[in-house]
């Protein structure tokens, strides 16, 4: 079995044996397409071609490892970023590039949606009113000429799992990140989706994760995955937070990525006032892989800034990285420079621009990365706190992804998250979506493609 993790600086394919034992786990960028100021899009052709690539040398390697010629992957299941997705026309072709959660435009067409949306959006959708949303996006690419009336728009697992084969749905964790879905019903928000212009079939059939989708029939998709069952195992963060076992209602898990996210699970939707309340600090209250739960969200760009600070330092590779992390763990974390020397800012999840004021010497790249880290420590504090308003403290943290390696941001974030153990596992979101690979191979389960199935 396989889980595909379409990540914001990487796609990931791991391959696991029916055991759950990892076999291997290769790895591409994501070619994603930059532009001026920040703006940052994704060519569906581009996208699929990477992912080709990727498949083809781990069915390679698979073959390899384990010596068998016919070895091949019965299970797929993706998962990958939100927000980020591609609308697509009735031939299955994108009508136009996808754009990063992180890219800043949207904000001011989400913002000027009517007054009694605005003032309803973040308690019947869970999120805050921002640029990262999908309808942000949506919008601004339909005032960009883009006809939403007959598209559909799937988030990249999706659009990833339909390309090859697989029935088009929207799967429940993702669709809440778009700004579509009521959390209450479950249904989409038909009022904001008609003030787009589009169709009630913009957003495709929703099923939950795990759903049986069909099989890889597309001709791109390389031997070795060709006739694999395929399913979407939803948000990354949350597919991540799954791969050990259930997490204890009690206990933050940290998903180091390019955003840094701390997620709790609750049994119920928080009410409206509640998710109200945690959208005025940029946290959402949505939507689990798991049904029947539901996460409440909170993110910094983080990541973000910490990459930006390595290349801002001429560090590009793994090694450079390790030296770096190093040098920063045997710094103070408070810095050894007088206090103001310098000043970082751009962690808020509405932000994500690495602003730096320097005031005095001596201020070496681990000075900096250090000065990062604290700033994003702050940022959570802030979101510690609103979560502590509405929901009983943590106890416990689970720190996983790809900066959680590094001893300098173990050390900053023991400095903020209560119980801060750090997972054993390289790819968590990966092997994630390889476990809901595993649940469908175990499974009887029947297609169900329809909005009945909540």
């Amino acid at each position: 079995m396989a889980g595909l993790d379409l990540g914001s600086t990487g796609i990931k394919v791991l391959i696991a044996d029916e055991g759950g034992n990892e076999v291997l786990v290769r790895q591409r960028p994501t070619p994603w397409r930059p532009g001026p100021s920040g703006t940052t899009e994704l060519d569906a052709d581009a996208l699929i071609g990477s992912i080709r690539t990727l498949l083809a040398t781990a069915a390679h390697d698979l073959r390899d490892a384990t010596g068998d010629r016919r070895a091949a992957v019965e299970v797929v299941a993706v998962s990958g970023m939100g927000e980020t997705g591609f609308l697509v026309g009735r031939d299955g072709a994108a009508v136009a590039p996808g754009i990063a959660w992180f890219d800043p435009r949207g904000r001011p067409e989400i913002e000027s949606l009517p007054a009694h949306m605005l003032e309803q959006f973040a308690g019947r959708t869970g999120l805050p009113v921002g640029a990262q949303v999908s309808v942000a996006k949506l919008i601004h690419l339909r005032d960009g000429g883009v006809d939403l009336r007959d598209v559909r728009w799937f988030n990249l697992p999706e659009f990833v799992a339909a390309s090859m084969g697989a029935d088009g749905v929207s799967e429940y964790s993702l669709a809440s990140r778009t700004g579509l879905l009521d959390q209450d019903t479950g249904e989409p928000w038909l009022e904001l989706i008609d003030h787009l212009g589009a169709s009630e079939r913009l957003l495709p059939p929703l099923v939950h994760a795990g759903t049986r989708l069909g099989a890889a029939t597309a001709g791109w998709v390389p031997a070795g995955f060709a006739g694999a069952e395929i399913t979407v195992a939803g948000h990354d963060h949350l597919v991540s937070a799954v791969s050990g076992g259930v997490i204890a209602h009690d206990r933050y898990h940290v998903s180091m990525g390019t955003a840094e996210v701390l997620l709790r699970v609750v049994d119920e939707p928080l009410s409206f006032d509640a998710r109200a309340q945690l959208a005025q600090h940029l946290i959402n209250c949505v939507r689990h892989v798991i049904p029947g739960q539901s996460v409440i969200v909170a993110g910094v760009k983080s990541g973000l800034l910490m990459r930006r600070a390595l290349q801002l330092s001429g560090i590009t590779d793994r090694a450079g990285r390790d030296r770096l992390d190093a040098e920063a763990a045997g710094l103070p974390l408070e810095g050894a420079l007088d206090p103001g020397s310098i000043h970082v800012s751009g962690a808020r999840n509405d932000d994500g621009v690495l602003a730096l004021t320097v005031r005095g010497d001596g201020v070496s790249p681990a000075e900096l990365f250090n000065a990062v880290l604290r700033h994003s420590n702050d940022e959570i504090q802030l979101l510690v706190d609103a979560m502590d308003r509405v929901v009983p403290p943590a106890r416990s943290s689970l720190l996983t992804g790809g900066w959680a390696g590094m001893a300098s941001v173990q050390r900053a974030r023991a400095a903020v998250l209560p119980g801060l153990v750090v997972s054993s596992r390289d790819q968590d979101t990966a092997y994630g979506a390889a476990l809901f690979a595993m649940g469908l191979l175990e499974s009887d389960l029947q297609p169900a493609v329809s909005r009945d199935s909540a």
